[in-house]
């Protein structure tokens, strides 16, 4: 193996495997000690390999693992070489591999990029012309007709969905990247390969067996009480969108076989899948970024004064059964609050359908501030199963409720405006994702607190 640095300044040409693999670790060696130097010699802090992963995708809470501005800067200026030469490398391997140009855009999605480098890793280069379309041999064994072929592929990507989810969950109790974005990005690619082995497939067809793959694998994960409906319904729009991403991945790959008459792609292909996700659960064991803390905050205008009000906000009695429909699929709700002792050091308990929030009083401000921690939290909510009661991991310690407090504010004509927020810990991944159901369930459990304390204070004025 010959390494030219001609090959990392042009973007013509194809590279071959070995020498792909040869640029990859000398770049990264480069980056690497560059990265350590740079930051020890500017800033006086160490840099290692870690460091690569604290932060697993750019558009989530914080750009970089840098600590401020400068090193972002830093790393940045340094990244920008290593990218032009990567992306120059990948699209020189795709054009060796026969495989679609386009796929060089996952270089810059931290995580489905091992998707890329595992396929350019191993995929060798196809220069043979066909002459005919008629299947090679090693496919023939496949179902012809599209709902054979649709059926295989799903319930392959099922069987090996619910293995790869069983050993995330069960293993490494995470609920991270791999589960939410990789395993069902996997699951999209493989449906497309198998789907389209022996014969040219639209794309809607690739579409809709991975959709109908994630559908199996839901119901498969219900029957075996891994997971109950609520989070499945929960996780179902990020799995379809990613099996969607994934299938047209995996369609491009085949279509460009059909297009030019390449051979068709080696048997070890089909292994993308299960090498990528497997990197990338290792990459999520050296993320050792503390899960993020987010704050909801929701208001409600009172007829009351605020002296009023504030007895009503330290301990309610309780509430009537709810009537919103998240509460009646399984979510935890509030039922009432007490309170033992005055003043701080007294504690709250706010009762909920799973359980009490224990809830020591950090300030007292009366009529205007009730801050408190929480030191117990209870299961956010009860599975719905045909199994009854289950116990997922992820009902224990992935969300979590540091502290809260309510805040009374004076308003012209005796009125009061009362202000309740959350503080709590997030673990599950993509954040940004999960918050938009975590925030709206807060928002709902506030808003039934708050009006109930609405009802009592105005009541009683």
């Amino acid at each position: 193996m010959k390494l030219l640095c001609e090959e990392l300044l042009t973007w013509r040409g194809e590279v071959a495997r070995r020498t792909f693999l040869g640029w990859v670790l000398v770049l990264f060696a480069v980056k690497y000690n560059l990265d350590r130097l740079v930051l020890k010699a500017a800033f006086g802090r160490d840099w290692s390999l870690r460091s690569y992963f604290e932060q697993p995708l750019p558009w989530g809470e914080g750009l970089t693992p840098a600590r401020n501005a400068e090193e972002f800067a830093a790393l940045l200026i340094i990244s920008l070489p290593f990218l032009w030469m990567g992306a120059v490398l990948c699209l020189k391997r795709l054009r060796s591999a026969r495989l679609p140009l386009w796929l060089a855009v996952l270089l810059i999605v931290p995580l489905l990029k091992w998707f890329l480098f595992v396929a350019l890793a191993i995929v060798p280069a196809r220069r043979e012309v066909r002459t005919d379309g008629v299947e090679s041999k090693p496919m023939r064994w496949l179902p012809q007709s599209t709902l054979g072929s649709a059926v295989l592929a799903a319930g392959t990507s099922m069987v090996l969905a619910v293995v790869a989810i069983a050993g995330i969950v069960s293993g490494f109790e995470r609920y991270g990247w791999a589960l939410f974005v990789g395993v069902p990005f996997a699951m999209g690619f493989l449906c497309a390969l198998i789907l389209g082995s022996c014969r040219r497939r639209r794309l809607v067809e690739s579409l809709m067996t991975a959709l109908l793959a994630i559908g199996l694998t839901g119901v498969a994960l219900l029957a075996l009480a891994f997971e109950g409906a609520i989070c499945l319904v929960m996780a179902a729009p990020i799995a379809a969108a990613m099996a969607v991403v994934g299938a047209v991945a995996g369609h491009a790959v085949q279509t460009a076989r059909w297009e030019y008459r390449t051979p068709p792609p080696p048997p070890h292909l089909y292994c993308v899948p299960l090498l990528a996700i497997s990197l990338m659960v290792g990459s999520e064991q050296f993320n050792s970024k503390a899960p993020p803390e987010f704050a909801v905050s929701t208001t409600v205008d009172v007829d009351a004064p605020p002296e009023l009000v504030w007895r009503h906000v330290i301990a309610f009695p309780r509430l009537p059964e709810p009537k919103e429909a998240i509460f009646r699929f399984g979510i935890a709700y509030p039922t009432d609050a007490t309170i033992h002792g005055q003043g701080v050091g007294a504690v709250r308990y706010c009762n909920f359908s799973t359980g009490p929030f224990v809830e020591p009083i950090t300030v007292w401000d009366a009529p205007r501030l009730l801050k408190f921690s929480v030191t117990e939290n209870p299961a956010p909510m009860q599975e719905m199963s045909p199994y009854g009661e289950i116990q997922p991991p992820h009902l224990h310690g992935f969300m979590v409720s540091n502290e809260g407090q309510f805040r009374l504010v004076p308003l012209p004509g005796g009125r009061t405006r009362l202000e309740g927020t959350t503080w709590y810990l997030h673990s599950l991944w993509p954040a940004p994702y999960w918050r938009l159901w975590s925030d709206g369930i807060i928002h709902t459990i506030h808003r039934r607190v708050l009006n109930h304390v609405k009802s009592l204070s105005e009541a009683e004025s």
